[in-house]
């Protein structure tokens, strides 16, 4: 019969044995001593012996302690053995860990990325892709950069853009040219973003009251898509102009109406205020700015 244990509890075992000492497995598993003793409590509870003596200054193996110390160390050292050989796999000091969004990514990023591994040939840029909150503080990340209204506390965040809404179509689609009043576009297919607010903040601000039922269209999960099905034709859709900004350079879409409505929010590149010194950050965020800058400006034009 097996009897159901515990694994982090033999890990805190295993260390406390080879320690000596709970305070030292401690140490080396990056937990306090408390939760070590609570490991090993549970794991003598589990088992039905007592695995240590403990003294006022010193913890010693029991017989049946050495023999389960015996049978498991072996094992704990193939698996710290197996890891070690991905030791040199890990980021390094000169590797720098962006985390980004899906459409910043591939909408923006990605395509200029190359210019700053050439200004600083010596740092590795690992890019990290989801659109999940992530914990800067907690996880090894150098640099984020998200879109939000810049609040995120205890973190250093610098404003990159000030997106605008625009709406974008496939060069076909509007083969007489652009459309004359933001009403025009209800005579056109309309493409949604996933929570389909975007054509319904447009549309306000442009001082266009909706009929009923005018809404009606398939809708996208981000900014990629949408500018992706507007290419082929399938409708108009309303994009963040920083999202649409290599599309409409190479053509593959045009702006359908010369009327563009602000956002409240923006895309921010955030770092921990202690790592935001670090001077593979600092440059990353100097180029980034510098990008950001640039793009800024061509959008103004």
């Amino acid at each position: 019969m097996t009897i159901p244990v515990s694994l982090p509890a033999l890990r805190a075992f295993v260390e406390v044995g080879r320690n000596g000492s709970v305070k030292g497995a401690a140490k080396d598993l990056g937990v306090t001593p408390g939760a070590v003793s609570q490991q090993i409590k549970l794991l003598e509870l589990q088992l039905g012996v007592r695995l240590f003596d403990r003294g006022n200054r010193e913890i010693k193996l029991t017989r049946e302690g050495l023999l389960l110390y015996g049978n498991l160390a072996p094992g704990f050292q193939q698996i710290d053995d197996a890891i070690s050989l991905f030791a040199d796999r890990r980021p390094g000091p000169e590797t720098l860990i962006v985390t980004t969004t899906p459409t910043f990514a591939a909408c923006w990023l990605t395509s200029r990325i190359g210019r700053f591994s050439k200004l600083h040939p010596t740092i590795e840029v690992r890019i990290e892709i989801t659109e999940q909150p992530v914990d800067l503080k907690a996880e090894a990340i150098d640099v984020g950069v998200r879109y939000g209204a810049g609040k995120w506390p205890g973190l250093d965040a610098v404003r990159l853009f000030s997106p605008r809404l625009i709406v974008v179509a496939s060069p076909d689609l509007l083969m007489h040219g652009p459309l004359t009043t933001p009403a025009d576009c209800l005579r056109y297919p309309l493409l949604h973003d996933r929570i389909r607010t975007d054509w319904s903040t447009w549309f306000a601000a442009s001082g266009v009251r909706l009929p009923k039922g005018t809404m009606k269209g398939p809708s996208y999960p981000d900014d990629t898509l949408l500018i992706q099905a507007a290419s082929t034709g399938q409708g108009l859709a309303v994009v963040r102009d920083v999202s649409a900004n290599d599309a409409l350079a190479s053509g593959k879409i045009v702006i359908a109406i010369d009327n563009s409505v602000p956002t409240q929010d923006g895309y921010y590149a955030i770092a921990v205020t202690e790592k935001a010194r670090i001077a593979k950050v600092r440059s990353f965020r100097d180029w980034i700015l510098s990008e950001a800058s640039e793009t800024q400006r061509r959008l103004s034009v």
